[in-house]
């Protein structure tokens, strides 16, 4: 889930008392050991992604401080990790996982199948606030017939199992010390948590006891949480920060681009849908026709320009273009204010008055005036509410309480939402129901792509929310540092992976 707590933050304020290796530019360092300052546009509200739905969670912890079974590439498949190897039977219902030997949490515990056990039925149970519960709760049985072996039994089969094991939801936790883990989180990765300043960064530290320790090339990692887009622009040019993933610099891209000895720009695809979510429960939106009204009045390439200045890619449905089995319904609900109008007459709906709640991300404050006054031209009055992060967690995504929000929704593997029971867009369809779980209960992968095809039409038919476009995250970094992901499959930042020459 997409959340961006605003974060009106000086360059000042940014800096730490982090010795004389944080408080000098990066050029002024040597190569050898240099550490490294990643820009942030929010701050994570706390640090264990099993308990949070904010993925700047995982944009902190995930391979750095916490680690899953597998590892999600760049190119969207699935690593070994702290499992070594895995294999599936026939009919995709028994995963068996070999486990990484010789492996420690931070805190000296040994990491075993029992420590996989309590992780994933930690994140099944009937009070789990994991956001991805429903994948754990398709285990049937975990078995683990030796410290370095677990078994998966399904209950219906799951040939992305691997990728969905890679994300932040399935870390792997320490026992005894899983429920600190939202201040100090204690797992296997090759970072710990050395100092959070709140308000203004949070730095890692290489962990000595790393089962690799010698292949980690940056020794400490600052994140800044900067969340003015001018702001972040100004601190890569003054060179207060190395890297800024997704930064909102499309803008200021000529400044980079005309120093290709200083900077690198990449333009990269990600898995991210960028949406206008509607609350169904709330009357008239529960109509199929008010709903179909709200996404037929809005112009996605105009909306791509006013809140992604231009990079992105319409989307018609909850799928992106780049993710297998994607269906193209662009035309489905396409833009017609005409069309639009005469749906809220026949829904007896004219004079629609509602609000829009944005959370403080550039793109939703940017692209959240645009969408008003096109609804407003086919007759809706919307009423805009500029709201923090921590309130859109617990006002809109916690208790519903909004008409319309816009809003990215940036994990790879969220689909199954439609199917939630209770989740914030208040969507309820036996008909949507019926036909996930059929292409759930398939092992056929031709028949589970037919299925998955006819689910995101009917998704865009019944106008769940008004799919607006898949955004192209751009990022700004330094020349020299290397190990830069070019495509976005997940928010990570994987500090192992990167280097300086």
């Amino acid at each position: 889930m997409d959340r961006r707590r605003f974060n009106s933050l000086t360059l000042g304020a940014a800096s730490t008392a982090l010795g004389a290796a944080m408080s000098l530019p990066a050029r002024a360092q040597g190569n050898a050991a240099r550490a490294l300052v990643l820009g942030m546009t929010l701050e994570p509200p706390g640090l264990d992604p099993t308990a949070g739905a904010a993925a700047a969670i995982g944009e902190v912890v995930l391979y750095n401080v916490l680690e899953p079974l597998t590892r999600i590439a760049e190119d969207g498949t699935a690593r070994p990790m702290l499992a070594l190897s895995w294999r599936v039977s026939p009919d995709q219902r028994t995963w068996t996982f070999v486990l990484r030997p010789n492996v420690r949490f931070h805190n000296g515990a040994a990491f075993d199948a029992a420590a996989v056990r309590f992780s994933f039925e930690r994140a099944g149970a009937a009070d789990s606030v994991n956001k991805d519960r429903r994948v754990f709760e398709n285990f049937a049985a975990i078995a683990t017939p030796d410290p370095m072996t677990v078994v998966l039994t399904l209950k219906v089969p799951e040939p992305a199992l691997p990728e969905l094991l890679g994300q932040s939801t399935a870390v792997i936790v320490e026992p005894k010390s899983a429920a600190g883990n939202a201040q100090s989180p204690v797992g296997t990765g090759p970072y710990r948590v050395a100092q959070w300043q709140r308000g203004a960064s949070l730095t890692l530290a290489a962990w000595p006891g790393f089962r690799d320790a010698a292949a980690i090339r940056i020794p400490r990692a600052q994140f800044r949480f900067i969340g003015e887009p001018a702001a972040q622009v100004a601190a890569l040019l003054a060179g207060d920060v190395d890297v800024f993933p997704r930064v909102a610099a499309a803008r200021a891209l000529s400044q980079f681009k005309a120093q290709p000895g200083r900077f690198q720009v990449i333009s990269a695809s990600s898995r991210a849908k960028t949406i206008l979510a509607i609350n169904h429960q709330r009357a008239p939106l529960g109509d199929v026709r008010v709903r179909r009204a709200i996404a037929m009045a809005i112009d996605r390439k105009a909306v791509i320009q006013a809140s992604a200045d231009g990079y992105g890619v319409p989307i018609g449905s909850f799928v992106t273009p780049d993710t297998p089995g994607y269906v193209d319904c662009t035309a489905i609900n396409a833009y017609d204010p005409a069309a639009a109008k005469a749906l809220l007459a026949q829904a007896g709906a004219t004079g629609l008055r509602l609000s829009l709640k944005l959370p403080p991300v550039p793109y939703a404050r940017q692209g959240g005036e645009l969408i008003a006054a096109q609804l407003a031209a086919v007759g809706i009055a919307v009423r805009i509410e500029n709201i923090e992060w921590a309130q859109w967690l617990s006002s809109v995504y916690g208790n519903k309480a909004y008409d319309l929000t816009l809003i990215s929704h940036v994990e790879p593997y969220d689909f199954g939402n439609f199917a939630r029971p209770g989740y914030y867009w208040g969507y309820r369809s036996t008909a949507f129901n019926a036909l996930y779980e059929r292409m759930l209960a398939s092992a056929d992968p031709a028949q589970r792509a037919r299925l998955f095809a006819d689910a995101q039409r009917l998704v865009a038919q019944d106008a769940v929310a008004a799919f607006l476009y898949q955004p192209q995250w751009i990022t700004v970094a330094r020349a020299g540092l290397k190990g830069l992901w070019t495509r976005t499959p997940l928010f990570v930042n994987d500090l192992s992976a990167l280097s300086w020459t």
